[in-house]
């Protein structure tokens, strides 16, 4: 997988104002239908992973791995990231292409 494109993709997402990160607020987004994919890192605890899942199914919100929380958080320029929602569709439907 080539983490380049798909990290500097979601740092453009990001600079973009299309994502929100942290469990919280990515549920916030999955509820009121503003994410259209979610990004979890695949070394998120157990409670999480089954969260985001379950709310992504009920809402039917695409969902991708993403290897780990240090990628994720590297993508947007911050701190390790477990979740991160993007917002925008255009942005949603490269990402997917990319992680497939």
């Amino acid at each position: 997988m080539n983490h380049q494109k798909w990290m500097s993709l979601l740092g453009l997402a990001n600079r973009a104002r299309k994502i929100t990160s942290g469990e919280e607020l990515t549920v916030k987004q999955i509820q009121s239908g503003g994410a259209k994919l979610i990004l979890l890192s695949a070394d998120a605890s157990g409670n999480t992973t089954k969260k985001i899942s379950d709310k992504c199914k009920s809402y039917e919100v695409p969902l991708k791995i993403v290897e780990n929380r240090h990628l994720l958080g590297h993508a947007i320029g911050k701190e390790a990231r477990v979740v991160v929602a993007v917002l925008d569709d255009g942005f949603a439907k490269k990402l997917v292409t990319l992680l497939d």
